[in-house]
């Protein structure tokens, strides 16, 4: 059962310290109101706001792909996937902008990147190394302790969870920075060469809890 190997199933567990999650992979294997990961960092305020992340799911309904709230707005950052088949919504501040006519296939990994600029309000979509256009959400920092989540959508600070909005899939190799990284940064995580891990959330030493039943597996075995 090696191809299978379950490397972890923890129900409301703690990590003591950072772990370094090369080479594996969260699978979130179904619809629920309460399997997550929650992320923890001290850093309280943000300027800016870049995040990558590699997923695969299968989902035709909405779901929340990232959740960040502070005491502020629900939707502090917030990437969420709308009905529609090829179409993200990017929330930030409690404001959002929708970018449509991606290329979001189902049942295949995507590399996805998100940044947003506090002085500007621009966000903008990369996306298996093809960058959207640059929109407008919101001007002004982030600021407040941050609950950040993988698996489900914030409607309260920290709660609120709608199963019908639920992550149903894997995910590997997150990070997020505290500012806009540069283009030549977000071509060398889509390619999947040497890159500055985040500084806010690195995949290579993460601090997380998982909430309920979230699996983790070997990238070899289903990447």
């Amino acid at each position: 059962m090696e191809k299978l190997m379950l490397l972890m199933v923890i129900f409301g567990t703690c990590c003591a310290a950072p772990q370094d999650l090369s080479g594996k992979v969260f699978v979130f294997p179904k619809e629920t109101n309460t399997d997550r990961v929650v992320l923890m960092t001290p850093k309280n305020r943000f300027n800016s706001v870049t995040t990558c992340l590699r997923y695969q799911s299968d989902l035709s309904r909405t779901y929340a792909i990232f959740s960040l709230a502070t005491p502020s707005f629900n939707n502090d950052f917030l990437i969420f996937k709308s009905n529609a088949e090829s179409d993200i919504n990017l929330h930030a501040r409690g404001e959002n902008a929708g970018f449509t006519s991606l290329k979001l296939d189902a049942n295949t990994w995507h590399s996805m990147c998100a940044t947003w600029d506090s002085s500007t309000g621009l966000a903008q979509l990369w996306v298996d190394g093809k960058a959207s256009t640059k929109k407008f959400v919101r001007t002004g920092a982030i600021t407040g302790a941050p609950i950040a989540i993988l698996g489900q959508e914030q409607d309260t600070y920290g709660g609120g969870f709608d199963a019908k909005q639920s992550f149903i899939g894997m995910v590997s190799d997150f990070h997020m920075w505290d500012t806009v990284i540069p283009t030549c940064e977000i071509r060398r995580y889509m390619e999947d060469k040497h890159f500055s891990p985040g500084n806010v959330f690195s995949w290579k030493a993460l601090d997380f809890q998982v909430k309920g039943q979230v699996l983790m597996e070997l990238a070899s075995e289903v990447m």
